[in-house]
């Protein structure tokens, strides 16, 4: 088992260590993700939990209610879409 994984492990950094356009493809590649998911999250999508809730006890007791809470109404059988 150890023997064919190895050999998948070598043939990528074989290839690998050959390219040339190949590593600079791949260094554009890593930093877009850096941007996407380190940078834009910073930006984009701000800790709320943090910023609503003073310790740990509040903020899980907060996210138990969101998952737990259903507001859901299921109509009567002769009701169709919810309307009488």
């Amino acid at each position: 088992m150890f023997n064919w994984l190895s050999k998948i492990v070598a043939f990528y950094v074989e290839g690998f260590k050959s390219m040339r356009l190949g590593k600079k493809l791949w260094a554009i590649v890593f930093i877009k993700l850096f941007v996407l998911f380190a940078i834009v999250k910073v930006l984009f999508f701000p800790n709320l939990l943090k910023e609503n809730f003073r310790n740990d006890e509040e903020r899980s007791g907060y996210i138990l209610d969101q998952l737990t809470h259903t507001d859901i109404s299921i109509p009567n059988k002769g009701e169709k879409n919810g309307t009488h």
